[in-house]
């Protein structure tokens, strides 16, 4: 089994944190998007992880985050093979596979790294693929599919009238990876595009026609992070899951001044609190200083700086400094406001 990770957007939406980091290695609970994402993977699925492929883009290549490195050392800690490719120019969702075309074989999951999910990853191996959908109020703004006795019947990119609520939310899996190379391939060969895109929904559609029986997935939580607000939200639903689960994530060496921690919560290593309450839903990175401040519901990132704050729906990069009385701020890396 492989996974391939197209992550090659630019983030805008989540500006300014990703100037400096790409959007999948943003810090949610104390590990990257994608690093939630392929564990998450790779715990339902009943097979060994034998490679993941990354696809980046030529923008993320050159940020000062050892991107590659990290992604390899991600794949590592799987036990899998990792592979880093590069969409030099965003040409869709299908060109973004097509990217990782030496390793898409076999069967495979294709997950898209914008999201985060908790699924059914029950295998069918009596179908050709299975694609997870979620029941969403504006499907306009997505892909979504079509059921018929337990099997998709159509795929609608972005449809203009109402056909179906059921979206794609990025994850796929295909018991034959050379079968959805072929596809794409024909697609660019043949230069088919839509809205100036090759489309996964495209692939999958042409594919149907030949005969493939798709199925849907089950999505029972879908987190976005997309934007600042949601993103937050993502951080505190993954702490929830977390806290549910028993897993303790504050560090052991957390230094606490007349301060209080109220979970859930994730506090990484070397951090100090003086005069300080945070929680519930609180992320602060590693080496980070938080004096005479009341934060909740908030992600902070490593590097961090906070004194006189009272927080609430925040979001903070790296190496940020804060002293204000703001409280729903979402400012970058090395940002001071002082």
């Amino acid at each position: 089994m492989k996974i391939i990770v197209p992550m090659a957007g630019i983030g805008s939406r989540l500006r300014p944190h990703t100037l400096t980091v790409p959007k999948p290695l943003t810090v949610i609970a104390g590990k990257p998007i994608v690093q939630r994402l392929v564990e998450d993977i790779a715990s339902v699925i009943d097979e060994k992880i034998d490679e993941i492929a990354f696809i980046i883009g030529p923008v993320a290549k050159g940020f000062p985050t050892n991107t590659e490195e990290n992604l390899l050392k991600i794949a590592y800690e799987l036990g899998a093979k990792g592979t880093v490719y590069v969409q030099e120019e965003a040409l869709g969702t299908a060109h973004a596979i097509y990217c990782a075309k030496e390793s898409l074989s076999g069967p495979c999951v294709v997950a898209y790294a914008d999201t985060l999910f908790k699924a059914d990853f029950t295998l069918d191996v009596n179908v050709d693929g299975a694609i997870w959908v979620k029941q969403v109020e504006n499907p306009s703004a997505f892909g979504v599919v079509k059921l018929q006795d337990g099997f998709i019947t159509d795929f609608i990119e972005k449809p203009k009238e109402f056909v179906s609520d059921l979206a794609i939310i990025g994850i796929y899996y295909f018991k034959s990876g050379e079968k959805i190379l072929n596809e794409i391939q024909y697609l660019i060969d043949n230069d088919l595009k839509e809205n100036g895109e090759y489309q996964i929904t495209n692939v999958l559609e042409s594919l149907k026609q030949q005969g493939a029986k798709f199925i849907p997935g089950k999505v029972n939580d879908w987190m976005d992070c997309g934007k600042k607000d949601p993103t937050v939200d993502t951080n505190k639903q993954t702490l929830g899951f977390e806290y549910a689960a028993g897993n303790n994530l504050v560090s052991s060496d957390v230094v606490l001044e007349n301060s209080e921690i109220i979970q859930p919560c994730y506090v990484g290593a070397n951090v100090v609190l003086k005069n300080t309450k945070i929680g519930p839903y609180v992320s602060i990175g590693e080496d980070s200083v938080v004096e005479n401040s009341i934060i909740e519901n908030s992600l902070i990132q490593t590097n961090v700086q906070i004194s006189n704050a009272n927080l609430d729906n925040a979001m903070i990069g790296n190496h940020a400094k804060y002293n204000g009385n703001y409280t729903s701020v979402s400012i970058g890396d090395y940002t001071e406001l002082l």
